[in-house]
């Protein structure tokens, strides 16, 4: 079939991101870029795409060989960029977090059915080796009906004073608003669902860090699911750990335990039978072929893709509901 042409709109980071994993999908899609900053846009275009460079995202959503945008700029424009390439029949890819406030979800899927067009939420977590595996363990039994699950992800990775992560009026909230979401959505995803949760927020540091980071970095939160399991996740951007990042996270059944490290480079299984040590997968690790891989079937099907609006809905919706917990834990 002939390759979906994809426009990146922005290109920083992620984007970069994106496209060092689409290089393996050449025969399925072709990028192209566009940014503010001409120069910015056409050297992306020659290290990354196969396709064109435009000045600017009006010019990318204007152009009716781009089949589909992602939008891959700062929280803040997600919702203006969505809207107008949807207007403009455009499919979309809208990186996570996708909106700023619950009530734009409702908005874009509005939009999206009326432009009857694909918008994908790029939750990349959702498609990653791991979570496919630890579906499959949950919902065959492995480890028998779940009672606890124990996720870690604690790094020290502070932000430079010129990102924009600093600045919460673009990231539209906190470190955890902006990148524990991926992980809330992770702890979610696996077969039951969360129902109720409570969160704390430790207090700031003492003293200003060196880096300049100025965000929010921490959270604990812990939640019940629908099964009766309760869970809790811990969160922080600014207490070492081992290879910066390296750390297990635990789900416990009433048959066995999975322990599995956290990015998903490995995964033990006690329970029926002997113990057993797999590696999920590092070809994809963090999800992100298969996510455009799914991107792509449901503009050819015209189907709804699994990281839909919705399914990103339920996650913001439980993303308030823990900012307003932690804010009432520190009166």
């Amino acid at each position: 079939m002939k390759p979906v042409h994809i426009a990146f709109l922005g290109c920083g980071f992620i984007t970069k991101v994106h496209s060092s994993h689409l290089r393996a999908l050449r025969s399925q899609v072709v990028c192209s870029y566009a940014s503010r900053d001409p120069a910015r846009s056409s050297d992306f275009a020659r290290r990354y795409g196969n396709g064109r460079h435009y000045a600017g995202y009006d010019d990318a959503i204007a152009d009716p060989a781009v089949d589909a945008v992602v939008v891959a700029v700062p929280p803040r424009w997600h919702l203006d960029l969505t809207l107008r390439a949807l207007e403009a029949g455009k499919h979309v890819l809208v990186e996570k977090p996708a909106f700023p406030r619950l009530e734009d979800y409702r908005t874009v899927i509005a939009a999206r059915d009326k432009a009857s067009r694909v918008v994908i939420v790029g939750e990349n977590d959702h498609y990653k080796p791991l979570a496919v595996r630890l579906r499959r363990l949950l919902s065959e039994g492995t480890i028998g009906e779940l009672v606890l699950a124990h996720f870690i992800t604690v790094a020290d990775r502070p932000k430079p004073p010129g990102d924009w992560r600093n600045d919460e009026a673009l990231s539209a909230g906190d470190a955890f608003f902006e990148e524990g979401i991926h992980w809330l959505h992770f702890a979610g995803s696996l077969g039951p669902r969360i129902q109720d949760v409570h969160a704390y927020r430790p207090p700031g540091p003492a003293r200003p860090r060196p880096s300049g980071d100025r965000r929010r970095s921490s959270m604990l939160v812990s939640f019940q699911y629908d099964n009766g399991a309760a869970g809790a996740l811990y969160y922080s951007r600014e207490i070492p750990s081992l290879l910066r990042g390296l750390r297990l996270s635990k789900l416990f059944g009433r048959a066995g335990v999975a322990t599995f490290e956290s990015n998903g480079a490995f995964l033990v299984v006690r329970g029926r039978g002997m113990p057993r040590l797999t590696f999920p997968g590092f070809r994809d690790i963090r999800g992100y072929r298969a996510m455009y891989r799914d991107f792509v079937r449901s503009i050819r099907s015209g189907g709804s893709p699994e990281m839909s609006v919705e399914r990103a809905e339920e996650d913001h919706r439980l993303m308030e509901r823990i900012q307003r917990s932690a804010e009432g834990s520190t009166e």
